[in-house]
């Protein structure tokens, strides 16, 4: 049994748990949202990747909707107590290590893999991505709070006390029999990003020049150090407004682009404010907020004006591929061994050529 961080002292909940050793960088508890409550002033949140959380519970069993863990930039560490645990992670590259009975073993993303009790497990640094899920079968029963289990970090509440983990945290999970093999995705979806989100332009087009809407959709932008959860902002060809940036605070979407003062474009990621007083240029379409959530600092970001229609059947184009893609899950295949007496007992070389030879 691995030793659990210094100065814990929280009682082990009867059933499973994750013990958090290193938590990473950020760790949340996530889930596909929090919904109907803007009009309180309450985020949605959720996961940055909804895609890669959807894939990631259909590995190991779950509905698409139950909580995960969201990593950015690199995963926790963790104990497994109490009973195996099924996990797997979607949504980036990353080299996983499975330490158990003195042995170590190694997993990749988009595959399950099963977690015995007293195993550690170590998620490493992402690659390909900003965030990725870690999905546990059974999914994380923390308790829901508005009907989502997702994290709040700015109201602090859901997911585990309403905040990041932190090493020494215990997170419940529920062993259980894990019927079948495990399973594996054989052609994950490509983290590659094409260099150009679609947007649907407005609500607040018509606060901009012309010049300033020609720029923002031909002009590339640099994602920022400020990027987080909330947002990311860009950094570019300033935008010019006819009038000013300031407007009468109204509701706020996820993907809204705000342009504050400066000209330089805002965009508003999962847990963004509900209102604000920033004339907003366009909005990122749903069906490529996945890809934005994904974004690095120092990536580099281009914007394509397209229709509600396109955005609309972009977005059913898109759950057609998850369908596909899940309806594709199979077992692991196991890596083929050699039998070495088979290859010894035979003569490969039938014969010798000499060079000499007319």
């Amino acid at each position: 049994m691995s030793p659990t961080p210094a100065g814990d002292t929280s009682p082990i909940p009867a059933g499973g748990t994750l013990r958090i050793l290193q938590p990473g960088p950020q760790t949340t508890v996530q889930d596909l949202g929090r919904f109907g409550w803007q009009a309180l002033g309450v985020s949605s949140c959720g996961a940055l990747d909804p895609v890669a959380l959807r894939l990631a519970n259909a590995l190991v069993g779950n509905d698409e909707s139950a909580a995960a863990l969201e990593c950015r930039l690199a995963g926790p560490a963790f104990e497994v107590t109490g009973g195996t645990a099924r996990l797997a992670l979607g949504g980036a590259e990353v080299t996983i290590v499975v330490e158990a009975d003195g042995a170590s073993t190694t997993y990749p993303a988009w595959r399950a893999f099963d977690a015995p009790a007293g195993a550690v497990v170590r998620v490493g640094a992402l690659r390909g991505s900003g965030c990725a899920v870690l999905a546990v079968a059974g999914g994380l029963p923390v308790a829901p709070v508005l009907g989502s289990r997702a994290t709040d970090l700015k109201g602090g509440f859901g997911g585990h006390e309403g905040r990041a983990l932190r090493a020494g945290d215990t997170l419940p999970f529920s062993p259980a029999s894990l019927p079948g093999p495990c399973l594996e995705l054989p052609e994950p979806p490509s983290l590659a990003f094409a260099g150009t989100l679609r947007v649907v332009p407005g609500p607040q087009a018509e606060a901009f020049t012309a010049e300033a809407m020609a720029t923002f959709l031909s002009a590339p932008y640099a994602v920022t150090r400020e990027a987080d959860r909330m947002g990311m902002r860009l950094a570019g060809p300033a935008l010019g407004f006819v009038a000013g940036a300031d407007i009468v605070s109204d509701g706020i979407a996820t993907g809204s682009i705000q342009v504050p003062g400066s000209g330089q474009p805002i965009v508003l990621l999962v847990d963004h404010q509900t209102i604000g007083g920033y004339a907003k240029i366009a909005t990122v379409i749903s069906a490529d907020l996945p890809a934005a959530g994904r974004l690095l600092p120092g990536a580099t970001v281009r914007f394509e004006a397209v229709s509600v229609e396109a955005a609309e059947e972009a977005r059913r184009a898109q759950e057609r591929e998850i369908t596909r893609q899940i309806g594709t899950l199979a077992p692991v295949r196991a890596a083929a061994a050699i039998d070495l007496a088979a290859l010894l007992e035979r003569n490969l070389v039938s014969g010798v050529v000499s060079a000499f030879d007319d």
